[in-house]
């Protein structure tokens, strides 16, 4: 599946025309101007290094015309919800995580979105980069700035706004042509039912009775020491919201599994723990742990909050072995990204026969559900052919 590339073009030079917009009479006009168009391009930059929730300090926009760079550290950015509660197409690349900044600072999300990233996925394409995405569809050659840039400090530099600039001056030309190709092979609907999956995705903080299911290496616990575990991480996540701090500051996931398992009951003997850092225990902290400690020893087992587990039929179990690599030569046979296509917690779920399950439903039914379906029940079998490839036959029954 090739894109129809256009022809000729350069490399892209670091001089990408912008305007810098810091009162809100301009983002008024800004808004007002892009209305007047189908669609305009959208990136963000923020840092999340320091505080628990992501810290907006740029929004760039393009559209026909003009491109602008919007400083929400000066002009009250929740004004932007105006144009992204608006009937037009907002394209991003990779929006998950501005679409959960976007939301965060203004309210909302965009009515319709358009992702570069993950509509290049029903192409071909395995996640690519807005860089190697614009050198494929576009053959020119963007930069690659500062990935380390502090976006909140003022002033930026020419070159960082050049930088951020070029974020959203290609993704319109970029659409256009991923529309058309995506249109010559019929999948359109497709990448338009993806998007709002993804557009309408819970995202923002994280359920704190969820929290210890990331802790690193907690496998390690068993028992009781697991809801010690659990309470901890609860406790953490929450100050760390109410902070608005990063959970490491809080708590290192070292020190929460030693915790777990040793239950000091003193402050002397939490200084102790492996893990623990001093400022950490600060503001009463220390305290409010111990007593975390002791809340858990009194709890029942079965107030444990326990991740999903793989509980289909054992018999299964090699069906999705065989599945696995059939949806791999899928993927490549139908030249769809193989993320999109079906995870595997896709086919688990499906195997387990969830009625969400998202093989069942939608345009993965019919490409892969359907078919998985008559695998499971005896009615096909995976072929290898000589070429190296897999195929799904009609069963014969004649065993050798």
């Amino acid at each position: 599946m090739n894109i129809r590339r256009s022809p000729g073009r350069s490399v892209a030079g670091p001089d990408v025309p912008f305007d810098w917009i810091d009162t809100p009479a301009q983002l008024e006009e800004v808004i007002d101007e892009v209305l007047q168009h189908e669609a305009y391009a959208i990136d963000t930059e923020f840092l999340r290094e320091r505080t628990y929730y992501p810290k907006l300090a740029l929004v760039q926009l393009d559209y026909p015309g003009r491109t602008v760079l919007i400083d929400p550290l000066a002009v009250p950015i929740q004004g932007l919800s105006r144009l992204l509660d608006a009937d037009i197409e907002a394209v991003f690349h990779a929006a998950d995580q501005d679409l959960e900044v976007l939301e965060l600072a203004c309210g909302v999300v965009p009515r319709r979105i358009f992702d570069t990233q993950l509509a290049a996925g029903f192409l071909g394409f395995s996640t690519p980069s807005l860089l190697s995405l614009a050198e494929r569809v576009l053959r020119i050659r963007l930069s690659k700035g500062d990935r380390l840039t502090d976006w909140t400090l003022r002033p930026l530099t020419q070159a960082q706004c050049a930088y951020a600039a070029s974020d959203v001056t290609h993704l319109l030309e970029i659409r256009s042509l991923l529309l058309g190709e995506l249109a010559s092979v019929g999948r359109v609907d497709w990448v338009s039912a993806e998007t709002e999956l993804m557009r309408l995705r819970p995202r923002g903080q994280q359920d704190p009775r969820k929290a210890w299911w990331r802790l690193k290496d907690g496998r390690v616990l068993r028992g009781s020491d697991r809801l010690v575990a659990q309470e901890l991480c609860i406790w953490r996540e929450q100050r760390a919201q109410a902070e608005d701090r990063p959970i490491r500051y809080m708590l290192a996931d070292l020190a929460v599994l030693a915790i777990a398992q040793a239950r000091p009951t003193s402050q002397d003997a939490l200084m102790a723990i492996r893990g623990i850092d001093g400022r950490a225990l600060k503001g009463g902290a220390a305290k409010e742990i111990l007593e975390v400690i002791r809340r858990a020893a009194s709890m029942d087992i079965a107030e444990l909050e326990l991740p999903p587990q793989e509980d289909f039929d054992r018999r299964l179990r090699p069906a999705l072995t065989l599945v696995s690599a059939w949806i791999g030569q899928l993927a490549q046979d139908a030249r769809i990204d193989q993320g999109i296509l079906a995870t595997r917690s896709d086919l688990v779920d499906f195997l387990r026969n969830n009625p969400d399950a998202r093989l069942r439903s939608g345009w993965r039914a019919g490409l892969v559900g359907d078919r998985i379906g008559q695998l499971v029940s005896g009615d096909a079998a995976l072929a290898f052919e000589p070429s190296g490839t897999l195929v799904l036959e009609r069963r014969s029954g004649d065993r050798l």
